[in-house]
Formats: C-alpha cells, structure tokens, sequence
C-alpha cells in the first residue's frame, strides 16, 4: 500500500542530502513529486529519475530559496504542471560558521532569506493551492534544542524562528485541517556534514546512541508526517537527532 498515493509533493532544495532522501522516499511512498536546486541540475535530474523509477511523476525547478519570485514561481509551476499541491517540504538551507563579529550583514541577510523569508513565502505561495487536510513540513536543525559548542548562533536563530512559525500557521490553517510541523535533524552523514569528517568524532560524542543519522531515517518522519499517519500532528517540532538533545 502506498500511504501517499495520489498526492503532489514540493521539496526545496531536494537535489542532494537530505532533501534528496525526503523527495526518494515520498515517491517511494506514492507521491509525485517536484524538488527545487540551485546549481546542481545534473543532481536534480539524478533524483528525479530516482522518482519516476517508482512510477511517479518528477519534476525539478532551479529557484534560489533567497528570491522571493523564485520560490513563488516553483510553487505555481509544481501546481500547474501537476493539476494540485498536498505536501510542501521546506528543506533548503545554508550553514553559516562563525562568531558574531566575523559574521557580516551580508551572510546575516542570506541567511534569514533562506530560512525564514523563503520559507514563510513558500508557504504563502502554496496555501492556496493546498486542498484542506495539506501538509506543511518544514526541515529546522537539533541547535534550536541544544548548542554545545560556539559559532553557530546565526544557523540556531534562523532555524529557531521556524518554530514560532510553525505554531502559529497551524492556528491559522487547522480550520482547513492543514497540519504545520517542523523536523529537527541532528548530525546526518551528508555532502554537507560527512560521517568521516573532520568534525565527526566531536559531533559523536555528543550524541547519544553515539552515531550519524542516516538521510533515510529524518525522510521517514517527514514520510510520516506527510501520510495519514500524521493528521491529528501539528504545531510541534520533532526533533530526530539520536539523543542529541537528551
């Protein structure tokens, strides 16, 4: 059985990582689905062939999350070309390092763009097209729990202002029966942040069952909240990060 059978999905930033394993696993699970990149078109296309292997029906957008046209455009695309919009996963980040006096306007800016500009007008965008009982899932990070070591306040207060978010759309959108959550990866052996890193070992150690995420296993909460498992699951953050915050 096919929990997402007949729904449209719309994840940002889905050409690798774990947005790339969210877009995998909701086509896995029956929907079609639309991801947005910003440079890596042959990686997009990769994920989206990965997609229509399972039968669905993939598309990908170049839209920078920074642009406000852009994310607002990839959303009319996905709804046009296909014919409606049930899941939008926001997942395209950046990951600015650094103490407050290295940190410039600029990288400030950027940051807030992606994180909390992009995704609120994403959401925007997509509402309207969103028949009632829609899901918003939007992608924050385990520093909005716990931050143990310095140089990444701007990272954990971009992604903490999802949670104010989050809770506050799902009291807008629940009369329509829309659910609004946010997922809280911890360290995810990735591109971004590689289990064999220089890092690796220090993030270990703060970690409870003292090992990587793999980028299947945050998708399969995303799957979850996504499918009819998730209906009655709003306003909350679930953090999925192995005891990283215990």
């Amino acid at each position: 059985m096919e929990p997402l059978a007949g729904k449209v999905a719309l994840v940002t930033g889905g050409s690798r990582g774990i947005g790339a394993a969210i877009v995998r696993t909701l086509a896995r699970d029956g929907a079609d689905v639309a991801l947005t990149y910003l440079r890596a078109e042959h990686r997009a296309d990769r994920v989206v062939r990965d997609v229509t292997a399972h039968g669905r029906r993939g598309l990908a957008i170049a839209a920078d999350s920074a642009d406000p046209d852009a994310v607002t455009a990839a959303v009319e695309r996905t709804a046009a070309e296909f014919g409606r919009l049930d899941i939008l996963v926001n997942n395209a980040g950046v990951f600015p390092y650094g103490s407050i006096e290295e940190t410039s306007v600029r990288e400030l800016d950027h940051t807030l763009a992606v994180h909390v500009r992009g995704v609120y007008l994403t959401i925007r965008a997509a509402v309207p097209h969103m028949a009632d009982g829609g899901r918003v899932i939007s992608i924050g990070s385990c520093f909005v729990e716990r931050v143990p070591y310095p140089g990444v306040a701007l990272y954990a207060m971009s992604k903490s202002a999802l949670v104010g978010l989050t809770r506050g759309l799902a009291r807008d959108l629940g009369g329509r029966g829309i659910t609004v959550n946010v997922v809280h990866p911890g360290s995810t052996d990735t591109e971004m942040n590689p289990a064999d890193g220089e890092t690796a070992d220090t993030e270990r150690g703060y970690i409870a069952l003292g090992r990587y995420a793999e980028p299947a296993e945050i998708a399969a909460t995303v799957s979850h909240l996504a499918g009819p498992g998730g209906r009655y699951i709003s306003g909350t953050s679930i953090t999925v990060d192995g005891g990283f915050a215990a």
